[in-house]
């Protein structure tokens, strides 16, 4: 299992054991649903589709990875393909608990997270989608280095208000003058 280090946050695979704890993190304070992309219908998980999909996920850690903080978990990253063909990666990021936010843990994570990627994969870019209403998602992936590369005017409509889909993204060579890529985290 392989430990991704930033400072005092760790990115790690789940542990076997982690099953109710982390079951415990993403639905209890479900404030976090509130600002991860809302317009998406989301739905509890019941413990059982949690135990076969997102911790399966997180115990395998290839695209998705727990957030330690202070030893003990508190949000995930993840990664996925738009186009592994065209090698177009995008990340995320969710800190699940709310005690916790405003803390810099999403920079941290996200600084670890890009770095590994870039370390372990050939891409010239790594980007991210948010919404405008997140904009404390937009600070953190802007803090770090990632550049609003494209903006959809009202096509996200919640709760009776249009908000825009914001891109954002990093190239390598931009990543690399910010953060020492040649050794691991």
């Amino acid at each position: 299992m392989i430990e991704i280090k930033y400072k005092d946050v760790v990115l790690r695979n789940a542990l076997v054991g982690e099953k109710e704890q982390l079951f415990d993190l993403i639905t209890r304070d479900e404030r976090w649903t509130q600002f991860n992309a809302p317009y998406i219908v989301y739905q509890t998980p019941t413990r059982d589709s949690f135990r076969e999909g997102l911790f399966l996920e997180f115990l395998t850690g290839d695209k998705k990875k727990i957030i330690e903080y202070q030893g003990r978990p508190v949000g995930s990253v993840s990664c996925y393909w738009v186009d592994e063909n065209t090698r177009w990666l995008e990340v995320g990021i969710a800190l699940y608990d709310s005690q916790q936010w405003g803390k810099g843990l999403g920079q941290k994570a996200l600084i670890a997270w890009v770095t590994h990627l870039f370390q372990t994969l050939e891409l010239a870019r790594i980007g991210m989608t948010t919404w405008s209403g997140n904009p404390r998602m937009v600070a953190c992936a802007q803090s770090v280095g990632f550049q609003i590369e494209g903006r959809l005017r009202s096509v996200r409509y919640y709760q009776g208000v249009y908000y825009d889909s914001i891109k954002l993204g990093v190239l390598r060579e931009e990543w690399q003058q910010l953060y020492d890529t040649t050794e691991t985290v």
